[in-house]
């Protein structure tokens, strides 16, 4: 309300500025744009109480007046009312906006599962994966990608869904409500320091309980920035863990947290790490090898905005089946750091029992993108194909001819025509 963006990291300036990059790189065009939508109050309250999704779904005038219980709300520096010091609130516009994102994302999953569209990218804020059944935090006020894969479960009968969260900052959220869900397999790639860094929770430890153990999988970077993490550590984990236990998963659909600011350009306090936007799009290819490239993204963090509109323009192209744009060759040459070596070979150890396909793949952790395709170049003979999609350097070249959808938050203009994502 105090009309500056400069204090206030998630502002409306993220989404103008990447839907500006999509347009004028021509990406916008060859894809279906679909209307944005609110998720219902059924949709909502399948993962947040009815008091909560009363309270943080509607503006004044609809609010049930007994959730006002759920009104703690704190003064922040601008004059503005925030729901803790740095999630911002106005009664009136939030509402509308977090519904909206968590309609978009539920819209385009449902899309998917019945073969509409083949893959999409949700161009929405606020982000969602923090907010918990009862909480909001991190600038989430519904979990948009949770109430999408549990209306998969609901209204689909999906029985296996995987959720990729490589948002710096772990997902707590997402994991609160899945972690007794065998249906649900979690994965998230984050920044954690011990339990240092913001929100703190995502031990590698943590692993489901119930039905859900083995189910939810923490890859938690450790060491803080002695070196930051790039692409050489991001590759690894991909290759040791992430890749092998969704394969062995057989996911029906993928959904992924796409927060970027794990990219570069974001200081300390929001990331600090060097993934390009060139890796975050060949994480992109990889996942698309899954459940027949049924893949929907939906933009979580991520607040450095040349870097957030080059990370999606990435995996825009990715989803539309483009040829990659190449990693430097350092980042392929460069062994992760120790580090991350130590974070992979505990993540190994604690996931064996759930997922003992990720043995065979344990030796990669220590070393280069190119040293494991040289590795299995001499295992596989001429057969190119095998050994780098071992390595962890596949692309998967999907066909084209079905358009992906991308949802932004400009609800008055016109979808384009399906033919256009034929191009």
């Amino acid at each position: 309300m105090c009309g500056n963006n400069s204090a206030h990291l998630e502002h409306g300036g993220r989404l103008q500025s990447i839907w500006t990059r999509l347009q004028e790189s021509g990406v916008v065009q060859r894809c279906l744009r679909l209307r944005s939508r609110k998720a219902t109050m059924e949709e909502l309250q399948s993962v947040h109480s009815q008091a909560y999704a009363m309270f943080y779904g509607n503006d004044p005038h609809n609010r049930d007046k007994t959730s006002g219980a759920l009104n703690n709300f704190v003064m922040l520096p601008c004059g503005g009312i925030g729901v803790d010091s740095d999630t911002t609130w106005n009664d009136y516009h939030t509402p509308s906006a977090a519904r909206t994102a968590a309609g978009c994302v539920t819209d385009l999953a449902f899309k998917a599962a019945t073969g509409e569209i083949r893959n999409g990218f949700a161009i929405v804020r606020p982000p969602g994966h923090h907010a918990e059944a009862q909480q909001a935090l991190g600038f989430c006020f519904f979990n948009s990608i949770a109430i999408a894969a549990k209306q998969l479960r609901l209204k689909h009968k999906m029985e296996r869904i995987l959720i990729v969260d490589w948002d710096v900052h772990h997902g707590n959220g997402t994991q609160q409500i899945f972690f007794d869900d065998p249906h649900i397999l979690y994965i998230s790639i984050h920044r954690h320091d011990d339990g240092h860094f913001f929100p703190g929770t995502g031990n590698p430890m943590e692993c489901g309980t119930e039905d859900g153990l083995g189910f939810n999988v923490n890859i938690a970077w450790s060491g803080g920035l002695s070196p930051p993490m790039g692409d050489a550590e991001y590759l690894a984990a991909f290759r040791t863990l992430v890749m092998p236990i969704a394969q062995d998963f057989d996911p029906e659909i993928v959904l992924i947290s796409a927060g970027f600011d794990a990219a570069s350009g974001h200081p300390s306090p929001l990331g600090g790490y060097n993934v390009s936007p060139a890796c975050f799009g060949l994480m992109t290819r990889q996942l698309m090898e899954l459940a027949g490239g049924k893949v929907i993204m939906t933009l979580e963090g991520g607040y450095d905005l040349p870097s957030i509109c080059d990370a999606t323009h990435e995996c825009v192209r990715a989803l539309l089946g483009d040829d990659p744009t190449p990693i430097r060759p350092e980042e392929l040459d460069r062994r992760p750091c120790q580090n991350a070596i130590e974070t992979l070979r505990k993540s190994i150890a604690i996931q064996l029992p759930h997922w003992p396909v990720i043995k065979r793949y344990a030796f990669s952790a220590d070393l280069s993108a190119y040293e494991v395709e040289s590795i299995n170049r001499s295992e596989a003979g001429e057969d190119s194909e095998t050994l780098t999609a071992m390595a962890g350097l596949s692309v998967c070249r999907t066909d084209s001819s079905k358009s992906i959808a991308s949802t932004s938050r400009e609800p008055s203009q016109e979808p384009m025509d399906q033919d256009g994502g034929s191009k």
